[in-house]
């Protein structure tokens, strides 16, 4: 019983965290599309961007929001394998995706903003968690 309350316990405060960078993006990031794309962006010229800056921003908050999921993982199946595959498809997809973003936006930007806009949604969201959490459960139930 008490092992239950401490994984619930785990298991809300990751989420809490999880939140709190998505509470918290205009202090702890920066991100010129923040507010670019709460706008009607599709009429609108790229704003002034660091591109130095952007790349490492963006790839704190991949890597902040990658540990918090890779940990809600473990924190609700406790299976080693699934935290390394877990990081292994992190790696990758995190790779990919950054690498993708910026090539898009250097080589295709001011045509390709719903492109731009869907890559660093995937980026700044912990969207793989969502994808993850039901594969696993899926997995280890088959098993």
């Amino acid at each position: 019983m008490l092992k239950n309350k401490r994984q619930i316990v785990y298991a809300l405060t990751i989420v809490v965290l999880l939140i709190a960078i998505r509470t918290f993006e205009n202090n702890i990031f920066y991100d010129p599309f923040l507010h670019y794309f709460k706008l009607e962006y599709a009429h609108l010229p790229f704003p002034q961007i660091n591109t130095v800056k952007l790349f490492l921003s963006l790839g704190f908050r991949y890597y902040l929001n990658s540990v918090l999921s890779i940990a809600l993982l473990y924190v609700l199946f406790h299976d080693r394998k699934f935290v390394k595959f877990s990081v292994l498809l992190y790696m990758i997809l995190g790779t990919l995706l950054m690498i993708s973003f910026f090539f898009v936006l250097q080589f295709f930007g001011e045509e390709s903003k719903s492109t731009l806009f869907y890559i660093r949604r995937f980026i700044i969201q912990p969207i793989f968690l969502i994808l993850f959490i039901p594969a696993f459960y899926y997995q280890k139930n088959v098993k």
